[in-house]
């Protein structure tokens, strides 16, 4: 695709900017595009709009009819799988052509009356963006507390509401997290705020009807690379505040019963031994994961009133192809999470008795856990879903070992998963390593290299990327695309070592993984040079940027969204949200060993003169992770300096913050953007607008 020459690409003013360490002097031209409040930064990203929408004004019907077939998939009326918790039956509903949920519960059964606790298309309205946080139901069922953001920066309003009567409460918290956690009298609840680089860093106490400017704080985090949160056990006996680090965590808990008692520390942080843990509880015992001498993480128990490391005892030994993820506590069971060859699985641990794993029917998919608030059952909920597999919910019967299914999300507009293959690969990296790529396609898609391919990836902060199932993806496949996960380390898919060997002074494995991935599909003949595209966002975009300046001619065009690109500039920057608390991810440039490191790879500083493949790039003018000059700069930088003439697009979503549109159907107008992007690259036919 090459730009319109009746309609010049906008070009930001240069304000030359000196930034300096360790002794290396940068000049930086578009650092004033930091500047939200400025006119001209509002100016600019306005005019990067309109080119946009300009150059894309041949897809615009395209667009339009990728918009409605993929809400068209979507049931108008549909309803989430129920779940039981204190004697109610509690789910989530969606009413016809509404963008939000409606969310509602029975008493005892599905065929009682329904009530609604939160009706967020009420609460939208007068909006431009919205979403509700976490919803608390207090024990006694009566109260509800749950968070709202109307901005897209994920700073939510706490407010609280009576069920009984209907009634919105007066207390109105500002500045959280979007949760509460209540005390076990009904009338305590326990939220987190955020600072100014909104790092979640204090726990304070509300007790209902009394002024929130009174409440008093009872845990503050002063380390700034560590971000706090309070949850409940599953056994609602105790209540936790967790303090988490890339490499560290560190909990106190309190009796819930007593509200206004001491919170003890469960175990001390360790930062120089990276102790990590997690604790539920069941009985007279806590359970905890830990990777305490343990890369892998292995299972430990301790008494309640013994809790410090030297009273841990092994019940579940760690194990190098194993990577141990969650745990499920029922009455008579046990159940684990656990990741082997990049696939979960689900082990059964009954307290007496036998062990199982529970069966699923394909060689790749996602199983987990889901919402499982009952202790005395022998019934685990656990999700399901695979690249050609909708997600579905089961109940499991542990005593029976028999799957049943409750729900599976219905995909209309004559979805069949039998016309869809998926297939597994390992394609074998520079360094030797074994990198796992998920893929799926058509089945009539031509196997003849002449298949565009859209090659996707993450790779950062241990987060694996899962086979997982994409209605809105069939868009592509169905015109021909076949779509790739390259499961790159970074991520945590293969144990923990394929995350400590993508990350601070290794991260350019992350890379070189992903371009040898895209090689790989190309050897193995399922596209052709010319055919291959990526996309990533967040973290992901950082990649996206990073392969771009290593292999430029690999692409035939990139999708960057919210992307992560001016790596040394943010953390350098602790000002910025998620920077201090994320050294342990990428570095702290403060050294110099890191700063050298990772100014090798930023994107941004290693834009050079050369020619780029065609390039869309996505923002939100409110992100609170990636802020929106970092893409801004970035695309600036890049018109500035590349030598060819594809073109380059700047989107930025101005009512939106990371996750962009909010709303059911509104936020696909975006994707049908992106895929009319990459459709058009591929020389797809245009219908006329």
């Amino acid at each position: 695709m090459r730009p319109d020459p009746q309609q010049t690409p906008p070009r930001a003013p240069k304000h030359d900017h000196q930034l300096e360490r360790h002794g290396d002097v940068r000049v930086d031209p578009y650092y004033w595009l930091r500047e939200r409040e400025d006119q001209r930064v509002l100016d600019y990203l306005r005019a990067e709009n309109t080119y946009t929408q300009h150059q894309l004004q041949a897809t615009e019907g395209l667009q339009q009819a990728l918009y409605e077939e993929i809400i068209g998939r979507i049931k108008q009326e549909d309803s989430s799988a129920p779940y039981t918790d204190r004697g109610y039956v509690y789910r989530t509903r969606y009413e016809a052509g509404k963008e939000y949920a409606v969310y509602t519960r029975f008493r005892g059964s599905l065929d009682a009356p329904e009530e609604i606790l939160l009706n967020a298309n009420e609460r939208a309205q007068g909006h431009s963006y919205y979403a509700n946080g976490s919803l608390r139901i207090s024990p006694n069922n009566h109260l509800l507390a749950y968070g709202e953001d109307t901005l897209g920066r994920r700073i939510y309003t706490l407010r609280f509401k009576n069920l009984n009567t209907g009634e919105y409460l007066p207390d109105e918290i500002p500045n959280t997290t979007g949760s509460a956690t209540w005390a076990n009298d009904n009338q305590t609840v326990f939220y987190t705020v955020r600072d100014e680089a909104l790092r979640p860093y204090k726990i304070y106490k509300h007790r209902l009807g009394t002024d929130p400017s009174e409440d008093q704080e009872v845990y503050h985090e002063t380390d700034d690379t560590f971000h706090s949160f309070v949850y409940k056990s599953k056994s609602q006996r105790f209540l936790l505040i967790a303090s988490i680090q890339t490499l560290t965590t560190e909990y106190r808990i309190l009796d819930a019963d007593q509200p206004d008692g001491e919170w003890r520390v469960f175990q001390p942080r360790d930062k120089a031994g990276k102790l990590e843990y997690s604790i539920d509880h069941y009985g007279d015992r806590f359970y905890l994961l830990t990777n305490y001498q343990a890369q892998n993480f292995r299972l430990m128990t301790c008494p309640l009133d013994a809790t410090t490391k030297e009273h841990w005892e092994e019940l579940i030994p760690h194990r190098e192809d194993v990577l141990l993820e969650d745990l499920e506590l029922f009455r008579d069971f046990l159940v684990l999470t656990e990741r082997q060859n990049g696939i979960t699985r689900i082990r059964v641990m009954p307290w007496a008795g036998e062990e199982h794993y529970v069966e699923f029917p394909e060689d790749a998919y996602l199983a987990y856990t889901g919402i499982n608030r009952e202790f005395d059952t022998s019934l685990v909920r656990i999700g399901y879903q695979s690249m050609k597999t909708p997600p579905s919910s089961f109940d499991y019967d542990m005593e029976r070992r028999q799957l049943h299914l409750v729900k599976q999300d219905e995909i209309l507009g004559g979805f069949a998963s039998a016309d869809y293959v998926a297939e597994r690969h390992y394609a074998k990296v520079r360094d030797g390593a074994v990198v796992p790529i998920s893929l799926v396609y058509h089945r009539d898609t031509p196997r003849d290299r002449s298949a565009p391919l859209l090659l996707y990836g993450y790779g950062s902060y241990g987060n694996s990327m899962e086979p997982y199932f994409s209605a809105t993806r069939l868009s592509l496949l169905n015109r021909g695309f076949i779509f790739a996960i390259a499961h790159i380390r970074g991520g945590e898919e293969m144990g923990r070592h394929w995350y400590e060997n993508g990350k601070l002074l290794h991260k350019k494995n992350t890379f070189y993984d992903f371009i040898d991935c895209g090689e790989y599909l190309i050897q193995e003949g399922y596209t052709a040079t010319g055919q291959l595209y990526a996309m990533g966002g967040s973290a992901g975009g950082l990649l996206m940027g990073a392969v771009m300046n290593l292999r430029p001619d690999l692409w035939a065009g990139i999708i960057a969204a919210v992307p992560f690109v001016d790596v040394v500039t943010t953390m350098l920057d602790e000002s910025i949200p998620l920077t201090a608390g994320e050294y342990d991810e990428w570095g702290n440039p403060n050294d110099p060993v890191f700063y050298e490191y990772i100014k090798s790879y930023s994107p941004y500083d290693n834009v050079r003169a050369a020619d780029y493949p065609p390039l869309l790039v996505t923002t939100g003018l409110h992100d609170s992770q990636v802020q929106y000059w970092e893409p801004a700069k970035w695309v600036a930088r890049l018109r500035e300096l590349k030598t060819d003439d594809n073109v380059l697009l700047l989107h930025t979503n101005m009512d939106a913050g990371h996750g962009g549109a909010s709303g059911r159907f509104a936020r696909h107008k975006e994707t049908a953007m992106d895929y009319a992007f990459l459709l058009q690259l591929s020389g797809y036919p245009l219908p006329e607008s």
